[in-house]
């Protein structure tokens, strides 16, 4: 895994889950630029899979494989998730639902980072 990138996506993560609690305070609906940064975010996540699993395949193995390939695979499909869910939602919770994906999201890519790191 790439450090650098990894603490790119936390920080994303993060600014995402402020804009979003924001919103959630303000009760407004996710905008176009939090939907955005969702994408770049994800981008940016999907990148970091593709690179860690090529240097598994590889032979570069973290502590635990089995946990860092579902940690992996939970981050991959989790933000778009809450993205569906919190558009689906009309209420400010939609808001609400997106900075505790956010929030998740970094959470998680703390974690494997640690993992990859043992």
């Amino acid at each position: 895994m790439l450090a650098p990138l990894a603490l790119l996506l936390a920080a994303l993560s993060l600014a995402l889950a402020v804009w979003s609690l924001v919103g959630a305070l303000r009760a407004a609906r996710p905008s176009g630029g939090q939907l955005l940064l969702a994408a770049v975010l994800e981008a940016a996540i999907l990148v970091q899979a593709v690179i860690a699993t090529a240097l598994v395949v590889g032979g570069t193995r973290p502590l635990s494989t089995a946990t860092f390939a579902g940690y992996l695979l939970t981050i991959v499909v989790l933000l778009p998730a809450g993205v569906f869910w919190g558009l689906a939602d009309r209420s400010r919770w939609g808001n609400g639902v997106l900075a505790v994906t956010a929030v998740t999201t970094a959470v998680l890519v703390l974690r494997l980072e640690q993992i990859w790191n043992g």
